[in-house]
């Protein structure tokens, strides 16, 4: 028998309270439980169903970021110069794709290049917003599209999508003015940043593309339109099962721009530099529109649009001829001879008369020799520009000074930018006193008397664009406005107006003076007669030629041979026909030694005749039969 007792309760009451106790301190806890429970699970379907019904389709929809095809540009006529065309890519959302490394061997399989790429498709698919689809590969051939859409179904978070990108059908005709696009780098999204404001969520799509340069960097606003977004239906695994067409929102194209610029024109001048370095820029004087602003040797820009090989990009940064650089806008030159009538102008402002007689005898002296191209006997003006006689115009310039000559040199268009919707142009240097003080110190800051006759031939500090040599023969052309130039003709169907022409501000007397020498240029016996023949019947142009020295002559470089970079410059400003002016030319040969008159000239003589060939009425009288000659009526005896 135990020894221990039993627990006895005193009373059966006593036994009950106890187990009451329990029983409600249990069932209080249980009850509790439930009303929260209960409140929780009222307060997510009633309360936070809407939230959570939302969140449901999130889930269950996607919204992709679509990049908006990029607007066109086109000529005048309506030539297609920058486009889109359609390109087949396969891509990775990294959000849908369960495992990246799988995917991409996957992909490998079907696409063995892409291993190659491996480490930058990884980085960028983790760089990535959320549901953007990066790009694994674009351009894909019909066979490598097929293949991969076979099997995309199987592979959770990759496309095969037939998508836009950007074209340029001229390869580098147009490279330089009408630019080329790129993808968004980081100084893009911090210049963005440091205005004040954030980069657009399509700044960070692998697709978009910005302007880098020319129009497309100046207009790129306007071009790139507005981007929309596809919602489509996904399943658990990220599969895309279908679109919410109503729910989505297509993308804005850009808006059309057209230059007036003519895509003959400027084929033609590239085809006509060969591979000679330079630029050339064709305007109707009469309007201001730019028909041609080339510069060579150019670029493909399309290889820009995916991105260029860092050996192609090395190659053409380091080739002395510099493609990348626009020559028509940012290289700067000594305008040679071309400038003459400049100093032409200032002279006869300053109460010089043109038929005055200076002699030539081959040189110049004022503290030093200046040399002349020949020996030219007595020259008046009209005649010193023709034969280009450095003697006479090394006097004119030594007697009114440079202050003058300045003067002139802007008011025909040298020194300064113009509003053509590309910016970055180098103004160039017109060197006057004030000019000096300003960029010089101690006594180098005061003007020489013996800096004066380069300076009047188009030497010394003086440096210009071939814009700008192109707007300087249109107002000697045109002799009464300031020819303003024009280069977008409209963006979106709204017409950009041309630019206002004051008063040039000249006795046309004077004006005519150097039209008349610049037709002797090219009249038998001129400088630039025999490359400057147009072939088009009577139809003649007006011109001058130019040669800027580089180096000094006792150390070599005139003409074709030795050293390339030591060679003269060859240039030749022109218009046209000379009895009706329209078209005026300038023409930068780099380093292309020999004289202008035999370089320059040929380039502007064919950029003429297609600019001729394609008015129509110039055409007209081009064809036209020639007119019989009115016999002299004999004198009536007396």
């Amino acid at each position: 028998m135990s020894d221990r007792s039993p627990i006895q309760f005193n009373e059966v009451n006593e036994r009950q309270g106890s187990f009451l106790r329990r029983t409600f301190l249990l069932g209080g806890v249980a009850i509790a439980g439930l009303g929260v429970l209960g409140a929780r699970l009222a307060h997510l379907q009633i309360i936070d169903q809407r939230r959570y019904a939302l969140a449901a389709v999130a889930n269950r929809f996607n919204d992709r970021l679509q990049v908006a095809p990029r607007g066109l540009v086109v000529d005048r006529n309506g030539v297609m110069l920058a486009g889109n065309r359609p390109s087949f890519s396969v891509s990775v959302v990294r959000d849908v794709t369960q495992d990246l490394d799988a995917t991409l061997d996957l992909i490998a399989r079907l696409l063995p290049d892409t291993a190659e790429r491996r480490r930058r498709i990884i980085r960028e698919v983790n760089a990535a917003p959320r549901f953007v689809p990066v790009p694994v590969k674009t351009d894909l051939t019909w066979e490598e599209f097929a293949r991969v859409s076979l099997f995309v179904n199987e592979l959770p978070g990759v496309l095969a999508t037939m998508d836009e990108i950007r074209f340029y059908p001229f390869g580098g005709s147009f490279a330089h003015a009408v630019g080329y696009v790129a993808k968004v780098s980081d100084r893009d999204v911090e210049a963005v940043r440091e205005e004040g404001q954030e980069p657009p969520a399509i700044f960070y799509h692998p697709g978009f593309r910005i302007g880098r340069v020319g129009i497309e960097r100046s207009l790129d606003g306007d071009l790139r339109g507005s981007p929309g977004y596809q919602r489509v239906e996904v399943d658990a695994e990220g599969r895309v099962r279908g679109e919410d067409t109503e729910g989505s929102r297509a993308a804005t194209p850009g808006q059309e721009v057209v230059l007036t610029l003519d895509a003959d024109a400027q084929n033609r001048a590239l085809e006509v530099f060969g591979e000679d370095s330079g630029a050339a820029v064709a305007m109707d004087c009469r309007t201001g529109d730019i028909l041609v602003m080339a510069s060579a040797p150019s670029f493909d820009p399309n290889l820009f649009v995916s991105g260029v090989p860092s050996t192609i990009y090395a190659a053409w940064r380091d080739y002395e001829r510099n493609p990348l650089l626009d020559k028509a806008v940012n290289g700067t030159y000594a305008p040679g001879s071309t400038f003459k009538p400049v100093t032409g102008m200032a002279a006869m402002l300053r109460g010089a008369s043109p038929d005055r007689i200076i002699v030539c005898n081959g040189a110049y002296y004022l503290g030093r020799r200046f040399g002349c191209t020949g020996r030219h006997g007595p020259q008046d003006m009209k005649n010193a520009i023709k034969n280009s006689c450095n003697v006479y115009f090394y006097t004119l310039a030594a007697e009114i000074g440079p202050d003058a000559i300045a003067e002139v040199a802007r008011n025909m268009g040298f020194g300064r930018e113009y509003d053509i919707g590309i910016g970055s142009q180098n103004e160039g240097v017109v060197p006057d006193r004030a000019w000096k003080r300003e960029n010089f110190s101690g006594d180098n800051q005061r003007w020489f008397t013996g800096e004066s006759p380069s300076y009047g031939i188009g030497q010394g500090y003086l440096a210009v664009n071939a814009l700008q040599l192109a707007v300087y023969a249109s107002r000697i052309a045109n002799g009464r406005k300031r020819v303003m130039p024009r280069l977008i003709k409209s963006v979106g169907g709204s017409e950009r107006p041309q630019p206002a022409f004051e008063d040039l501000g000249y006795d046309f007397d004077k004006m005519r003076v150097l039209q008349q020498g610049m037709e002797l240029v090219t009249d038998a016996g001129g400088t630039g007669f025999r490359n400057s023949q147009l072939g088009l019947g009577g139809m003649r142009m007006a011109g001058k030629t130019g040669t800027a020295q580089v180096i000094n002559y006792d150390r070599g470089g005139r003409g074709r041979g030795g050293d390339w970079a030591s060679r003269d410059h060859n240039l030749f400003i022109a218009y046209g026909p000379i009895d009706d002016p329209r078209y005026a030319i300038s023409i930068v040969v780099q380093h292309g030694g020999s004289f202008g008159g035999t370089i320059a000239a040929p380039k502007a003589r064919e950029i003429m005749r297609t600019l001729i060939l394609k008015d129509p009425e110039l055409l007209a009288r081009v064809n036209a039969p020639p007119q019989p000659e009115t016999p002299e009526t004999p004198e009536t005896p007396q």
